[in-house]
């Protein structure tokens, strides 16, 4: 998330003119996008890191689910 906030920045400071981002090419704006295509389309699933989030979220589900659980027949 924070790659596309700052491809959104740059492309914001880039089309604005904005201070030393006024020279700035949009080619470095555009391999800055294609870099993310590629981490988001092909490497974050082939490290795991996608299944790993959606893992991480069933876990506390799990927990807090069993805890509650718990907690209610005392």
């Amino acid at each position: 998330m924070p790659l596309i906030l700052l491809i959104a920045a740059l492309c914001g400071l880039r089309y604005f003119e904005v201070w030393r981002f006024a020279t700035l090419s949009w080619w470095w704006v555009g391999a800055l996008m294609l870099f993310a295509f590629i981490w988001f389309e092909w490497l974050e699933p082939l490290l795991g890191l996608d299944k790993r989030k959606a893992h991480n979220e069933d876990e506390q589900r799990r927990k807090a689910r069993v805890a509650k659980e718990f907690d209610t027949k005392k």
